[in-house]
Parts: C-alpha cells; sequence; structure tokens
C-alpha cells in the first residue's frame, strides 16, 4: 500500500502559481522536455519503499490539503556546505485534490493511503469551480 506526504507550499497561493513556478523553475535549469522536477529537503524520509510505490507528494497551500504531485524518486545527498538534504523526485503534473482543511507544521510528514484526499478529477464538476469558491466550501464544510 502507497504511503504519501504532506508539506507546506510556502509563498504559493494558489495551485495555477504552483504550476507556473514549476514551468519557470524548468525553463531556467534548461529541462526541455523531461517530465520531473526536484524539491529539496534537509530530512531524509526513513520509510522510502512505501513512498516509491505509489507515494504522491501533497501539498498545504493557504492552509489547505490542496494538490498532489507523484513521488519519482528519492536521492539522498550532501550540498555544497557539507550539509545532509534528500531531493525528492517528483512528476510536474500538478493534479488537484478534494481540498481539506490542514493546520501549519514544520518539515513534512507521513499521510496514510486511506487517509488521503481523493482526487477532483473523479469528483464531478467540482474541478470546474474556481479554486477560490472550492476553498470557500471545503471552509465551511460542503466539499
Amino acid at each position: 500500500m502507497a504511503l504519501h506526504l504532506i508539506k507546506l507550499c510556502v509563498g504559493v497561493s494558489t495551485i495555477g502559481e504552483l504550476e507556473d513556478w514549476i514551468v519557470e523553475r524548468r525553463r531556467r535549469m534548461g529541462q526541455g522536455t523531461d517530465p520531473r522536477h526536484a524539491h529539496i529537503t534537509r530530512m531524509v524520509p526513513k520509510r522510502t519503499k512505501p513512498l516509491l510505490e505509489g507515494g504522491s507528494l501533497y501539498w498545504v497551500i493557504k492552509g489547505q490539503l490542496s494538490c498532489r504531485q507523484s513521488l519519482l524518486g528519492i536521492e539522498p545527498f550532501t550540498d555544497q556546505e557539507g550539509i545532509g538534504r534528500c531531493r525528492l523526485v517528483l512528476d510536474s503534473r500538478v493534479v488537484p485534490v478534494v481540498p481539506r482543511p490542514c493546520r501549519p507544521f514544520q518539515g513534512w510528514r507521513y499521510l496514510e493511503d486511506e487517509e488521503a484526499p481523493a482526487d477532483l478529477g473523479g469528483a464531478a464538476g467540482i474541478q470546474a469551480l474556481p479554486e477560490e469558491m472550492r476553498r470557500e466550501l471545503a471552509a465551511l464544510g460542503l466539499l
């Protein structure tokens, strides 16, 4: 069974901004058609095997679990200052999920598969709503 990570998406207000940031970062790095990109974090997850068996990184945007990206790899490395880091290799495709409130935290957290929100693609009509409206409906407990 897959295991997932949750992480705060700092400095981003919408899923669209995250997608734009990914496109811009890939352009600056000259990745061209490579469908992967990476997020660097300090700690290396201990439970890598279940994470790489279909796991995703779920992003918390403005206090709500909002979207996910499939985890393609976990690569520990040492940076130029000699500090251990971890490269979370992600699919560049961002998948909106049914929004759910999430309190702030530091670093990342594990998310069991049965606790993960469903993708919005399967929720008829909800994905067509503007993101701000989805946020408000979720905050009111209507989604």
